[in-house]
Order: C-alpha cells, then sequence, then structure tokens
C-alpha cells in the first residue's frame, strides 16, 4: 500500500476523482472476494471527509480490476445522498448518520440500501501555524465563537489576553455532513457566524486557515495529518484528536463514525457494484489508518461483509 498520508499532502481528493483502467482485463487476476476479471462501471458521491478513504480505496482496486471503471464525487453528504436518492449513483459516502428525510425520499422512491461504517473520525478544530495564543478551547467557547449573533467577533472575546483581531472563520458548506454535525453539536441548531467562508472542498479551508494567523475552520481529523506542518489542531476542553481519543469517544462531542450508503439493487444486480463494496469492506480499515483516520475494530468489517453476502 502506498504511503497515503504523504500522498494527501501534495494532493488531496479534488472536486471529483476518476480511476479505474478502461483497457483489457487480465481474467487472471482476482479479487479477494474471488471474483475473477469483473468489468462494468460504479458511480458514487458524497461526503469530502470520506473521499480520503475512497480515493485510496478506488486507486488500488483499479489494480486489482483494471475492467471496473469507478467514479466518485465529492459534493458533500447532502448533495451525495440528493444523488443517491434520484437513483443516479451505486453508493453514498456519508459523513453522518442518513437524516430521517432522505431515508423517507429513498423510500418514496422505492430504493432499498444498505449503512455500511467505514472508520472513525474526529471533527478537527484547526487554526494556522502562526497562531501562537490558541491551544485549547472549551464546547462553549466554540459557540461562543461560532453562533451568529450579530456582533463581530474577536479573539479577545474569548480570553482578554488574546489579540484584539477579528476572527477569520473557514468551515465546510452547508451540504456537507461535517457542517451538519458540527451545527448539532455545538451550535445547536443555531446559525453559523454569517462571515465565515464556505466550502465543499475540504482543501480550499486548509489553504485559507493555512495563509491567516487570525484564521479558524474546521473539517475532518485526516485533512488535518495531511497539513500538521502548517495547520495546528486545537484541543477541547483538555482533549487533542489522535487515534486513542477519537476511537475511545474522549475527544467528545467531536468524534463520530463515517459512512457509505449502498443501494441494493445495484449490490444485486451490478457484479462491479458488489465486487467493489466488498473490496471497500475487506481495505476500509487499513485505508482508513493510512490517511489519518481511525479503523473500526475488525469485528465491525466483518459485520458489514456478512451484511453484504446476505443480498448477494
Amino acid at each position: 500500500m502506498r504511503n497515503w498520508k504523504f500522498a494527501m499532502a501534495s494532493t488531496i481528493v479534488g472536486s471529483a476523482l476518476m480511476l479505474g483502467a478502461c483497457g483489457s482485463t487480465d481474467t487472471g487476476q482476482e479479487t479477494s472476494s474471488g471474483e475473477a476479471g469483473v468489468e462494468g462501471t460504479v458511480s458514487g458521491d458524497g461526503s469530502s471527509t470520506v473521499a480520503p478513504i475512497m480515493e485510496g480505496i478506488v486507486e488500488e482496486y483499479a489494480g486489482v480490476q483494471p475492467g471496473v471503471q469507478v467514479t466518485v464525487g465529492t459534493s458533500g453528504t447532502g448533495g451525495g445522498f440528493e444523488k443517491f436518492i434520484q437513483g443516479e449513483t451505486d453508493f453514498s459516502n456519508a459523513s453522518r448518520p442518513i437524516k430521517e428525510e432522505e431515508a423517507a425520499s429513498l423510500e418514496e422512491a422505492g430504493i432499498e440500501y444498505t449503512e455500511f461504517q467505514l472508520a472513525y473520525d474526529g471533527l478537527s478544530v484547526v487554526v494556522s501555524q502562526e497562531n501562537d495564543w490558541v491551544e485549547d478551547l472549551s464546547v462553549e467557547d466554540l459557540k461562543k465563537l461560532w453562533v451568529e449573533d450579530g456582533s463581530t467577533k474577536k479573539w479577545s472575546d474569548i480570553n482578554p489576553e488574546w489579540p484584539d483581531e477579528e476572527v477569520v472563520f473557514y468551515a465546510p458548506g452547508t451540504d456537507s455532513g461535517t457542517f451538519d454535525y458540527f451545527n448539532e453539536v455545538i451550535l445547536e441548531e443555531e446559525d453559523l457566524v454569517s462571515s465565515a467562508t464556505l466550502s465543499e472542498d475540504d482543501n480550499t479551508l486548509v489553504q485559507g486557515i493555512q495563509a491567516d494567523p487570525n484564521a479558524i475552520g474546521f473539517f475532518g481529523y485526516a485533512y488535518y495529518v495531511a497539513n500538521q506542518d502548517t495547520l495546528k489542531v486545537v484541543s477541547i476542553d483538555g482533549v487533542e484528536p489522535n487515534n486513542e481519543t477519537i476511537e475511545s469517544g474522549e475527544y467528545a462531542p467531536l468524534s463520530r463514525p463515517l459512512f457509505t450508503y449502498a443501494n441494493n439493487a445495484s449490490l444485486t444486480d451490478n457484479e462491479a457494484a458488489y465486487d467493489f463494496m466488498t473490496y471497500t469492506l475487506e481495505n476500509a480499515g487499513a485505508m482508513a489508518d493510512a490517511v489519518g483516520y481511525v479503523a473500526l475494530p475488525q469485528e465491525g468489517y466483518d459485520e458489514g461483509l456478512t451484511e453484504l453476502e446476505a443480498l448477494k
């Protein structure tokens, strides 16, 4: 397996990726699921947080099954579910559980699906390395900073010893599951500060925060890991995100699971989709570790494979 943390630091996932060979199939190759020489197309969309895991899996899968073309977009968890509901994709990546209204829309559309958990993430609050005053924030500090209250937010509002400088905010776009999760557990459904720069592309957020010592933002842990030379992670109530605190849940309330949702009809009718999802579940743990997320215990992937096999 290539060094995915290094690869992410160079070029993390763009707005979409399309990996997979269109040439001739080597019928002697097999996936670990035992399917030789599979051919076809598979499409997915969704969370940019989940994208680093999927980017690595898709690229390595292309070497195993060159006859399968897999395309994955990154329009955000909500945007991905919109396409999934329309029947445009075989799977949808999500950094939050599916919402009741999304599940209802899928039922109305006659689409049955299966949820597969891929990894754990610790939603990371970050500032520039040039910021030499912020080391730790409480959940209440985060809410004071990020909730729109009509005021101009300054660092000195949190601590009078900090600079009397306006805070510059960067946040995932409103279609992002990361936005939804932060909104639920930190903002408690109040409005996000209106001055924030929003983007579905986490790389845009990374670059903005890197360039401004007064900036603050949040995104998935893997994006911090890939850019830790130029970003500083902020501990929350004294707990810094790392593999141990994320897996244990000590990094609360910002630890969360990452998912992909698969269309059951695609899994049963499209051999390529079934084979790709099998490969995904067999390799998600190693890839999560490689890109900077936290793998599930092996039994989590075994349960997913059992659910998948029951659909065949």
